[in-house]
């Protein structure tokens, strides 16, 4: 079991149910999935980048990406219907709270003039969005090997009703909101 998962079962469910006055410990928010996105609109111009962005991201998961493909042709991006643009992975369980373990103890403290992520990143459902600009900040990417920085987005669903109880849920996990 991991160390975030185990965390969460003896020191986390207590606190909260404490904390915000739960009668039962299933009525605590959990983390339900990790979605991780990333976005390639050279992909059209350069294929090589979706098999390099593939690689970065499968480093970073230990999942293989599923390639995400344009709904609608745009002909000023010179886009069509169909075409690869970009890649995302879905993590669940051990993989999940083993990568939210290394973002919050070993990529973000690696983030250069670091002061915490936003606040306000939330989406009103108690899901929160984090956007990451390199992905070189994951101790798993060799820097010598990366042909582009690319950024990319980590989204967070918890179990939790609203975005109050979602954040104290992400504080006690241990991510290091900003101070405002």
């Amino acid at each position: 079991m991991s160390r975030l998962k185990e965390r969460y079962k003896r020191e986390i469910v207590p606190a909260m149910m404490k904390e915000l006055g739960y009668g039962n410990a299933m009525q605590v928010p959990r983390l339900a999935k990790v979605v991780l996105n990333i976005s390639l609109g050279e992909a059209l111009q350069n294929p090589k980048a979706l098999e390099a962005a593939t690689s970065d991201l499968s480093l970073i998961t230990g999942q293989r990406p599923v390639i995400t493909r344009a709904k609608k042709s745009i002909a000023a991006f010179k886009l069509r219907a169909g075409m690869p643009i970009g890649l995302m992975v879905t993590l669940r369980g051990e993989r999940m709270y083993e990568f939210l373990d290394r973002l919050i103890s070993a990529a973000l403290p690696r983030v250069r003039d670091f002061q915490g992520v936003p606040r306000k990143a939330f989406d009103g459902r108690g899901d929160y969005t984090l956007g990451i600009k390199e992905q070189i900040i994951f101790p798993e990417i060799d820097y010598d090997k990366v042909d582009k920085i690319r950024g990319l987005q980590v989204c967070i669903a918890t179990t939790a009703r609203t975005d109050d109880e979602a954040r104290r849920l992400l504080e006690f996990m241990g991510i290091p909101f900003s101070k405002q």
